[in-house]
């Protein structure tokens, strides 16, 4: 089963990454659209976004795997999810890094067996990461 692997030093403490990661406010920075989320571990996650034909909303649901704060965040998305990502796993670790945190992300599915979907997902996640930074950092960074 083949895993996208990233990970981005970003200029603010685990404490408010981890923030960015675990409410609605944070995750709606530079994740979601909407998210509704108990964030615990076995608490149930929702994110919307915008799909791609006329505007529907894709929404991904799962539960928090593990919920260790500030330092290690695992989701596993349902399977029965409406969203291409259904049945697959993300884990974010945290790190301190000097003055920074380092953040890695590592998503598992056996969707992301096949090279175009990988590629895609690959480059998605390096953004992805790029806008969480941003939303700590300011838009400059």
């Amino acid at each position: 089963m083949a895993s996208v692997r990233q990970q981005i030093n970003i200029a603010a403490s685990p404490r408010v990454v981890w923030r960015q990661l675990t409410t609605k406010e944070g995750l709606c920075s530079w994740w979601a659209d909407d998210a509704t989320l108990q964030a615990h571990q076995g608490g149930r996650i929702v994110l919307a976004n915008e799909g791609d034909d006329e505007g529907q909303k894709v929404e991904e649901r799962g539960v928090f795997l593990e919920h260790r704060p500030t330092r290690k965040l695992e989701i596993k998305w349902d399977t029965s999810s409406p969203a291409p990502t259904a049945g697959s796993r993300v884990r974010f670790q945290l790190a301190r890094d000097g003055e920074e945190t380092r953040v890695s992300v590592v998503h598992t599915g056996a969707f992301l067996d096949d090279e175009e979907v990988f590629a895609r997902y690959d480059k998605e996640w390096r953004s992805a990461l790029k806008a969480l930074r941003g939303s700590l950092e300011g838009e400059g960074a």
